[in-house]
């Protein structure tokens, strides 16, 4: 059998011997000898099975900032991996070289759980990270990385689209994964349409997440005549004081042309009323992202507005928090991190 086969964790049985995936919301229902949505979860024999197990197709040394976590090891670095394919079909993907490639041939990308957690202490990476594509198609393998990795004293987090189903979410906060970061697409309509899925579901996993104990953190990419708008604007900072909390971190992100959406990248003037208005809203910590240098990429006290860690892009170039509260006014602030020099 290939390395990169193996038998899925979740998925049910039915007649014929057809079998029902339990992974992701499609709950896709496969026929003997077919693939679901993904194109990585196939039907043998009436069993269903990963293809893409330990194939991996990006691997990086990536710092927090960039997936973005900021109130999470902020200033640390994570081993950063993915694989192929995505269950989602948005039109703007960065990263279309990956997420729209059918997986086939995939065994000679094949790195073992081991070696992959090896290389994270031999970079100085202090977390993993499944990103790039859609992190839940490599269930099976993230449970035996996170395994392997908590021996290491390493946290583990995946940048997701939060398709997932509430079963697969549990499993992996069981095993291991420490903090999520969820993409919320836009409205209902707009992610029906360009994504063919539910909204509800990933705003159904953020709160499900928060009640697990994991660390959250939102992102709504703003793209340019999709979702630049108001109604999706009080649409997603409604939602997230509903779902998450107001003290969840809320990254409103830049859009730039990519795969086969060609409009320009999203207004910053938009993005900056965006901050404001969740801020006016009750969003203690609102973002912005893809804008380097911008004031807005900065974490500065909820209560005194003090600035707390400044940054430059993925950079941190100031951090001004003190045994987890602000030096100025003494507020907690809501950062995990670990004392070292910035």
């Amino acid at each position: 059998m290939k390395k990169t086969l193996k038998e899925a964790m979740l998925y049910e049985k039915l007649s014929n011997n057809n079998v029902r995936c339990l992974l992701c919301e499609r709950r896709c229902v496969i026929k003997e000898n077919s693939y679901g949505f993904c194109k990585t979860r196939k039907n043998i024999n009436g069993r269903l099975y990963t293809v893409v197990y330990g194939s991996i197709s990006a691997i990086s040394a990536n710092p927090m900032e960039k997936k973005p976590f900021y109130h999470f090891y902020p200033g640390e670095y994570a081993l950063t991996f993915s694989t192929w394919s995505c269950n989602f079909s948005c039109s703007w993907c960065q990263n279309f070289e990956i997420s729209k490639f059918i997986p086939k041939d995939v065994e000679k990308y094949f790195i073992s759980h081991d070696i992959i957690v090896n290389l994270a202490l031999k970079y100085g990476c202090k977390g993993i990270s499944v990103s790039f594509n859609e992190p839940t198609l490599l269930f099976e393998y993230s449970l035996d990385v996170f395994k392997v990795s908590k021996k290491y004293g390493m946290h583990n987090d995946y940048v997701s689209n939060g398709f997932m189903t509430k079963e697969a979410l549990k499993i992996l906060r069981e095993n291991g994964l420490d903090a999520i970061n969820f993409d919320v697409k836009g409205k209902p309509e707009v992610v029906k349409a360009y994504c063919n899925a539910d909204v509800d579901v990933v705003w159904r996993n953020i709160n499900y997440a928060k009640n697990l104990g994991l660390h959250v953190e939102v992102v709504h990419l703003v793209v340019t005549g999709l979702n630049d708008n108001e109604e999706t604007l009080e649409y997603i900072v409604e939602n997230h004081l509903k779902y998450a909390d107001e003290s969840t971190p809320l990254h409103f992100t830049r859009y730039y042309p990519a795969f086969n959406y060609r409009k320009p990248p999203t207004n910053i003037e938009f993005l900056e009323k965006a901050y404001r208005y969740a801020k006016k809203e009750g969003v203690l910590y609102p973002y912005l992202g893809n804008v380097p240098g911008h004031k807005y990429e900065n974490t500065y006290c909820h209560n005194c507005n003090e600035l707390l860690i400044k940054r430059y892009g993925f950079e941190i170039l100031k951090f001004n928090i003190k045994k987890g509260r602000c030096p100025r006014c003494n507020t907690k602030i809501p950062i995990i991190y670990r004392n070292r020099d910035f």
